[in-house]
């Protein structure tokens, strides 16, 4: 199946399940449609159906494809294990503590990888409609219009950057090395939306602690193909297989990557 006609089918699954499953749970959910897996991570009744919909389309799609999905994994570590091979990795919503909350941004994200390494990726905004893809070699395109990675052009670089899984001493960096050196802005709680602005001269660079494959195989593949940069801390390539390994900067070009990750590194 070629790329294009690969992502008006990935496109129109996406839409397919946001119509009938996502946007009627929005702003509709009762408490017991909400549960909390683990401290400050939520699932809704509507990441469940929405991910057994996206799994039964992409079975039919490719037959015999390994598939992990987020929830699918929480309920069977074992599915992890398919992420060395070829599989699909499914978010079903992307930015769920935003969707429980009733307010933007959320999205879905869907990826293709082999041998640990992604290969094509697809993010949805539920809302907007924007479909960001990306293949390897091929480039970054947003509703199939190619896409390259500009920077905010302020007098600081832009840096969105979460607290919520820092150490002490890592807030402490963030504080006295970083946020004289940029303009800090808020994260919007959701890769699927932080990617984008990556690329669209929004922000300038944004780290993330929490690296799961589902939450950022997709955004990874997108950057780097538009021409921005995303990889661990010490420049290697983020793979879907390593674990939870914690250090993932994402910046709109090389430059400010290696700005950043120097001033953040040195003092770690």
């Amino acid at each position: 199946m070629t790329g294009n006609t690969l992502d008006r089918r990935i496109r129109a699954l996406m839409e397919r399940v946001t119509d009938s499953i996502i946007l009627p749970r929005y702003r509709n959910l009762s408490r017991s449609d909400i549960v909390e897996k683990a401290p400050d991570d939520l699932v809704t009744i509507a990441d469940r159906e929405a991910e057994d919909a996206i799994y039964e389309e992409l079975t039919r799609l490719e037959p015999g494809l390994s598939i992990v999905g987020e929830e699918g994994a929480f309920a069977d570590p074992g599915v992890l294990d398919a992420l060395s091979s070829d599989c699909w990795i499914i978010d079903p919503i992307d930015g769920t503590h935003n969707f429980a909350s009733g307010k933007p941004p959320f999205g879905i994200l869907l990826a293709q990888a082999s041998d640990g390494v992604c290969r094509s990726g697809w993010i949805f905004d539920c809302l907007s409609g924007r479909f960001c893809s990306a293949h390897r070699g091929k480039g970054a395109m947003i509703n199939q219009e190619r896409v390259t990675a500009r920077s905010t052009g302020g007098e600081k670089p832009v840096a969105a950057i979460s607290k919520l899984f820092l150490s002490a001493e890592q807030k402490t960096v963030v504080e006295r090395v970083i946020a004289p050196a940029y303009d800090l802005v808020e994260i919007p709680r959701c890769a699927a939306e932080q990617y984008p602005r990556l690329a669209l001269g929004q922000n300038d660079v944004s780290t993330f602690q929490r690296t799961l494959p589902w939450d950022h195989a997709a955004g990874v593949l997108w950057l780097n193909e538009a021409g921005g940069m995303a990889a661990r801390y010490d420049g290697s390539a983020y793979r879907v297989d390593d674990g939870d390994a914690p250090g993932l900067v994402g910046a709109s070009s090389q430059a400010i990557w290696n700005d950043f990750v120097e001033r953040l590194t040195a003092r770690l």
